[in-house]
């Protein structure tokens, strides 16, 4: 049996460990939250340099313009569809293959289109700017997929969880009462707080989608006429 200062003791000790598991939880989870919206932030810049460069081909000559604004409409369509096939990342791959040849493409036929005589003469210095800005923003949003807390910090959420199990269970095998509500609902809310973090942390992979923001690229889509 425990005396009144091993008990003492001992929920200093618990109290610490279950704070660690409280911090850990709360930095996790704040940092999959500001990484969520900052790809939401991430779909709406991508559409407005979209529809910034897609405006300035109007500077263009007409003769070039049907080219690319059919390039235009093939390029949104292809990142659509790029984050469409997330998770499954070959098929992801090779669409993102996809549409970094069309922009190889609207960038070389905008620069050859932008130097002949019947155009805006300051059309290359409006139009290679905004398709440059369109082109950094696809490869801005493919790193902020890519960008994850390091896997030792789920580990550490991983080794904290079991930790915290294992005392929150001695402490009740000890009390010699045991209560279902309070052991089913600590394992409940673990599970369901870390699920919610992951799920965030990776929104093309569970039930938590960029689905509203990726409907900005959609409606942009329907645009370029």
């Amino acid at each position: 049996m425990e005396s009144e200062g091993e008990r003492d003791s001992l929920g200093i000790i618990e109290g610490a460990i279950f704070g660690m598991l409280g911090l850990v939880l709360a930095f996790t989870f704040s940092g999959a939250a500001s990484r969520f919206n900052e790809k939401r932030m991430l779909i709406a810049e991508e559409v407005n340099t979209i529809e910034t460069a897609y405006l300035r081909v109007q500077l263009l000559s007409p003769v070039a313009q049907t080219e690319l604004r059919e390039l235009f409409r093939r390029y949104v369509d292809s990142r659509v569809a790029t984050y469409r096939k997330l998770p499954d990342m070959e098929a992801a791959e090779m669409e993102m293959a996809r549409y970094k040849e069309l922009q190889q493409e609207i960038w070389t036929k905008s620069l050859a289109a932008s130097r002949l005589p019947d155009c805006h003469p300051d059309a290359g210095k409006l139009l290679l700017p905004a398709l440059n800005n369109m082109i950094d923003i696809s490869t801005t949003r493919t790193m902020a997929l890519q960008i994850h807390p390091p896997w030792v910090i789920f580990a550490l959420l991983f080794v904290l969880g079991v930790n915290c199990s294992v005392l929150a269970g001695y402490r009740i095998a000890a009390g010699g009462h045991r209560s279902l509500l309070h052991v089913f609902g600590f394992a409940v809310m673990m599970v369901i707080i870390v699920f919610v973090t992951l799920d965030v942390e990776y929104p093309r992979a569970g039930l938590i989608r960029l689905e509203s923001p990726d409907q900005l690229l959609l409606n942009i889509r329907e645009t370029l006429k």
